[in-house]
């Protein structure tokens, strides 16, 4: 479950054949609260899965909203509770997300490009990150987020000694206009570059597979700055 942002999406993912089930992803804005759950009861139908064969949970855990990120991981706190099972439990930085999806391609290439990841953090500002491409499975600590404006960002990427970058996630006009000059930097398309709990399904599904469990009476919000 992802609700980070304004785009809100879960997904159901099945971990004995590495397979992803079914996903919902869609402009929650302030309305996560209310469709979350609904939305995850009417998934869960769609892909004739029960609650109860629910063997593990993954979150994104932020940056994002203040109240948004609370959300997902509240109602994971919720769900594990209500499992006969406790199921194992993942968070995973909502930055990491959005560059997961990019890693493996970019790993492809010769010479790698590096995978910066953003997201919009109100008021002209962005939260971005680089993701190291040498390990696919790491999870951004906060000390690796940067929070700015365009320019910011801008410049960031201008000064990076990366032979070039895909940026990639929540990209609005005023970031492309500041790195549309940056002939090292590829701004891949919103659209396919859209965070999907699709991405932190198989993300969390790895994760596991490599022995790591969190517990979801531990999981917190990364938060970079106080509310």
């Amino acid at each position: 479950m992802d609700t980070a942002s304004a785009t809100a999406s879960v997904a159901v993912y099945d971990l004995n054949e590495a397979h992803l089930l079914g996903e919902i992803t869609w402009e929650g804005r302030r309305r996560q609260t209310q469709e979350l759950m609904a939305t995850v009861r009417w998934l869960l139908a769609t892909v004739d899965v029960t609650p109860d064969s629910l063997s593990a949970l993954a979150v994104t855990t932020g940056p994002g909203s203040f109240t948004g990120v609370r959300i997902a991981i509240s109602a994971a706190k919720g769900v594990g509770l209500g499992l006969a099972t406790p199921p194992a439990a993942v968070g995973v930085p909502t930055l990491t997300v959005a560059a997961a999806p990019w890693l493996p391609l970019a790993a492809a290439c010769q010479p790698a490009p590096q995978v910066c990841a953003v997201m919009l953090a109100g008021r002209g500002r962005y939260h971005w990150a680089m993701a190291p491409t040498s390990d696919p499975l790491h999870r951004l600590t906060a000390a690796e987020h940067r929070t700015g404006g365009a320019t910011e960002l801008a410049a960031f990427l201008d000064a990076s000694d990366a032979h070039s970058i895909w940026l990639a996630g929540e990209i609005d006009a005023a970031l492309l206009a500041s790195v549309r000059p940056l002939a090292r930097v590829t701004a891949i398309d919103p659209v396919h570059g859209l965070r999907r709990a699709g991405a932190l399904a198989d993300f969390a599904a790895k994760l596991l597979a490599a022995g790591v469990n969190d517990s979801l009476a531990t999981l917190q919000p990364l938060y970079l700055r106080e509310p």
